[in-house]
């Protein structure tokens, strides 16, 4: 789950890192009372997950409360990239004289918590890595021996930080691990970490992502979560209990039960769809023992997507029963007065059952296969002739 700026700020303070002083506002007019109790110049700043958001006019300067509520009221209903703007983090204006940048992300190659921290900050951490990677510092923690002393000093130093801020910087990097360990965070990254002209170390902005599994250990955290944000496929789909992940540019909806044969299907259907630029549209797992209504509810995710030109059904009966899944689909076509192309593979417990269920029904638009290549061979096909 990713964390809006603020929400991410909220939790570096509660383990001791400094941030800028502010509020969240809802509104324009809660913009200026904050502006107001503030006091000073402030900075209006749109609460979207995406980046972008400066060069998008989501961060103003604001030099009275006027300002600051002309802002909000120019900045709130913005679409930034696709995200819409509902709120705003009012925060006291900051000098700067240097900017760095620190993250915390899980390394999964090395199955370690990875830190970087580099002077070059400000900037996407890509074009540091590409153009002077010998300016980001780079270290590994062993989860078992934790975060310690010289690890911090190491990193700073090889990160080259004056000697002045070491102290400040290295007190950010611990508490930073601290709530990354305690949160079950995969992200914690401070881009710029900003030095004040009087010498003061502050995180200035905030990426924070906590992983989806652990949110039953943290009821807090999961009630940060914002339920108009992100796409609203994927909210639906959390809305529904169905394991989906949305992909970019595909026009073809899949299902599997599985995370492995749904992780398949991904490559034969993009196998079977490069000659002709089509491609999967999603990842949609409905587990091992999904039944009708699963399977329906699933259908409604896929199809609620408008890219979505033909979907591949793909299953396996182990514990799920390709007579179930049969049903799941009539029912779903029903519900759902679905009239895209649908191509089904059915194969285990039952499947001759399933495969009778839907040939008695037979439904135009639903074409059964024998094997996985052969489905998605099919349902490229029926994608490719539709455009015709």
């Amino acid at each position: 789950m990713d964390l809006l700026e603020y929400q991410g700020k909220q939790l570096f303070a509660r383990f001791g890192l400094p941030v800028s002083e502010g509020a969240p506002a809802g509104t324009a007019a809660e913009a200026r009372a904050v502006a107001e109790q503030l006091g000073g110049p402030v900075v209006v700043k749109a609460q979207v997950l995406v980046g972008g958001r400066g060069k998008a006019g989501g961060i103003k300067l604001a030099a009275d409360p006027a300002e600051a509520e002309q802002h909000a009221a120019a900045i709130l209903g913005m679409d930034i990239r696709g995200h819409t703007v509902r709120q705003l983090w009012i925060e006291r204006a900051s000098d700067i004289a240097s900017e760095y940048y620190f993250s915390i992300t899980f390394d999964r190659g090395a199955k370690q918590p990875l830190l970087m921290l580099t002077t070059e900050g400000g900037v996407e951490i890509e074009t540091v890595a590409e153009q002077s990677p010998e300016k980001l510092a780079r270290l590994h923690v062993d989860p078992l021996m934790g975060l310690q002393p010289f690890h911090v000093r190491r990193l700073c130093f090889a990160a080259g930080i004056p000697a002045a801020e070491a102290k400040q910087v290295g007190a950010i990097i611990e508490g930073a691990y601290r709530a990354f360990i305690e949160t079950d965070a995969m992200l914690v990254e401070i881009n710029p970490l900003i030095v004040t002209p009087d010498g003061v170390v502050r995180a200035l902005d905030s990426k924070y992502t906590v992983d989806d599994n652990a949110l039953y250990r943290h009821p807090d955290i999961a009630g940060m979560r914002d339920a108009e944000s992100g796409d609203p496929q994927e909210r639906l789909a959390r809305e529904r209990g169905v394991n989906f992940v949305k992909l970019d540019g595909g026009d073809i909806g899949t299902l599997a039960n599985g995370a492995g044969l749904a992780m398949s299907t991904l490559d034969v259907v993009a196998a079977a769809g490069e000659a002709t630029g089509h491609r999967p549209a999603n990842f949609l797992d409905v587990g091992g023992g999904a039944d009708a209504e699963a399977i329906a509810t699933a259908m409604e995710v896929l199809l609620s997507d408008p890219n979505v030109r033909a979907v591949l059904f793909n299953v396996f009966g182990g514990i799920t029963r390709g007579d179930e899944v049969a049903h799941g689909i009539l029912t779903a076509l029903e519900r759902l007065d679905a009239t895209l192309p649908i191509v089904v593979r059915l194969d285990g417990t039952n499947a001759e059952e399933g495969r009778r269920i839907l040939a008695d029904a037979a439904p135009p638009n639903l074409h059964v296969e024998a094997t996985m290549l052969g489905a998605a061979a099919r349902v490229v096909e029926l994608v490719e002739g539709s455009a015709a």
